[in-house]
């Protein structure tokens, strides 16, 4: 699980458990933008690893922008259905700046929740800006969303080593109002998987629950149909950005534990990783696109050890 945005106290309580051998799962967790928490955890540095590889504390979470249902995402023209208004810069981007030069000396990643056209600039343009003071060739910063994107600025994704973190079940929920949103040629840039791929970049996928659903199932199916639990629309919502299975998998599995640093020991059944995995009542990679949603965990296994089991 990557755990975006975590204050001191509640990252305390993690360990808490962990220690406790209690948390029964792996938590990359990411401290929220709170100058103190920050202050902290860069003085005690980087976390890999802790309490058995039960959780990671080496990144930290920003916010460049609010979101595209509320109107709040920051884009570079007004809302084709709000014409008066832009969206909302929530965090200057002398700070974004700031904070990701302090991650960058210290080894810590920074993520950067920006969803609008304009919010995914400002965070390109802060990493870059940032890079440019403190070079570092194995960064691995991330947008987290990335959900908008100008045309110019997909590539400065690869160029930059930035990590665009997107949740595909975002386009399945969004795709009936979205385009009201952005008109007709700002939506080319929305949910482009492919767009992305096609640069070089590596897209790790995740859920974003508790704002959709936690079944990781779902994520799967929205990523290789662009279509919703009804199979709407016919053929996918521009399916030309879709993802091909494999692709898919892989933003689940390597790509994501990339994505936190941690593809040497988790991410694929390889010898010497930790051993967790799931086992499915059927073969997502195979069955009819209109099947995968039906698909059952039968267990999860942790480490080798069953953590969850199907009745």
């Amino acid at each position: 699980m990557h755990d975006p945005g975590e204050g001191r106290s509640d990252i305390g309580e993690f360990e808490s458990l962990a220690r406790e051998g209690r948390l029964t799962l792996r938590d990359y967790v990411m401290v929220s933008d709170d100058s103190a928490a920050i202050a902290h955890f860069i003085a005690r540095g980087p976390g890999i690893a802790l309490y058995d590889g039960r959780i990671w504390i080496r990144a930290i979470k920003l916010y460049a922008d609010g979101a595209l249902g509320s109107r709040g995402a920051a884009l570079l023209e007004p809302y084709s259905d709000d014409p008066g208004n832009r969206g909302l810069v929530r965090t200057p981007p002398e700070h974004l700046e700031r904070v990701a030069e302090l991650g960058l000396r210290h080894g810590f990643q920074v993520n950067i929740h920006a969803i609008g056209d304009r919010g995914n600039r400002i965070a390109l343009d802060a990493f870059a800006a940032a890079l440019k003071a403190v070079p570092r060739a194995d960064h691995r910063f991330r947008i987290e969303h990335a959900q908008v994107i100008s045309p110019p600025d997909i590539p400065r994704f690869a160029a930059l080593g930035v990590i665009p973190s997107m949740q595909s079940t975002h386009q399945t929920s969004d795709m009936r109002w979205a385009e009201a949103r952005l008109g007709p040629q700002r939506i080319r840039g929305a949910y482009a998987w492919r767009s992305l791929l096609n640069t070089g970049a590596i897209i790790p996928n995740g859920t974003d629950f508790p704002v959709e659903e936690v079944n990781p199932i779902i994520t799967f199916h929205s990523a290789v149909t662009r279509q919703d639990a009804t199979n709407w629309p016919p053929g996918g919502w521009y399916p030309g950005e879709a993802m091909t299975r494999e692709e898919a998998l892989k933003s689940m599995t390597i790509w994501a534990a990339f994505a936190g640093f941690q593809e040497n020991v988790m991410g694929s059944l390889t010898p010497g990783k930790y051993a967790d995995f799931v086992i499915l009542d059927r073969d997502i990679m195979t069955i009819k696109e209109n099947e995968i949603l039906s698909t059952r965990v039968l267990a999860t296994y942790l480490g080798g050890i069953a953590v969850y089991q199907a009745k």
